[in-house]
């Protein structure tokens, strides 16, 4: 099997809405104790730390989470893909997630969460991690563990690590904000077998799945209308083992109801 079908997808997808900061209004009355909202979203390409989940294809998201002024919160989100499997080809993702943000001081917040990806129709495709991450105005760092993964002895199987970073700075003229990201996959079972044929010889040969992604967005806020973006990314995987590391642009609309 390629690793193009073993590196399906999940969330944390660029679009995802993160969990809901509750602040005062601009009255300074505190935030309710309890809120819900919901997004919906539409992206040309569905892609997920640097790799498509959508076999280059557009994809319409949604999801809904609640918040809670202690700084818990819960939710969903979904999604069509298409892993271009064989076979037990899912056509969505489902995840769940629940964590818990607050600020430390001043400007720095950080997050703990867990997250379930389901993909029902799929074979040996769900998961689940557990995460952190710190933010500073500007600047997150962040790390995922995966604690459970069906795919046995496979990528997305428990003991991988997920490190990311990200520098996103919102204050440009017109609504404008641009973000940077990279992150870096680490699989526990990461050597892939590939087959190289030499004149009437078929040498099997193994490769690493492990790889850098990064990209950036250009973001406008228009209101009522939502938010459209402008993206792009990147990954730095071994073409042998099915990674296509060619560049991917794309372009999004986010609503938050």
């Amino acid at each position: 099997m390629k690793s193009e079908k073993l590196l399906r997808a999940s969330l944390a997808g660029a679009l995802l809405a993160a969990p809901l900061t509750l602040i005062a209004d601009d009255e300074g009355n505190p935030p309710p104790e309890h809120s819900v909202s919901a997004n919906i979203g539409v992206v040309s390409n569905y892609i997920w730390r640097g790799i498509t989940q959508t076999d280059d294809k557009a994809a319409v998201q949604g999801g809904v989470d609640y918040s809670h002024s202690s700084g818990f919160y819960a939710g969903t989100w979904v999604s069509n893909v298409d892993f271009n499997l064989d076979e037990d080809n899912p056509s969505a993702e489902v995840d769940l997630y629940l964590g818990y943000t607050n600020t430390i001081v001043e400007d720095l917040t950080y997050n703990l969460k867990g997250i379930y990806y389901a993909y029902p129709g799929g074979q040996d495709l769900n998961f689940a991690e557990l995460g952190g991450s710190l933010q500073y105005k500007w600047f997150k760092l962040g790390v995922d563990y995966t604690v459970y993964g069906e795919n046995d002895e496979g990528l997305y199987d428990d003991g991988d690590w997920y490190f990311s970073g990200a520098f996103t700075y919102s204050d440009l003229p017109y609504g404008l904000s641009f973000g940077l990201r990279a992150g870096y996959t680490d699989f526990k079972n990461s050597e892939i077998p590939y087959e190289v044929v030499l004149g009437e010889d078929t040498l099997m040969r193994t490769a690493s799945a492990d790889y850098w992604h990064y990209g950036a967005t250009l973001s406008k806020d228009a209101g009522d209308f939502g938010t459209f973006s402008l993206n792009w990314d990147q990954n730095s995987g071994n073409d042998e083992i099915g990674y296509n590391n060619d560049p991917k642009f794309w372009v999004g609309w986010l609503k938050t109801f």
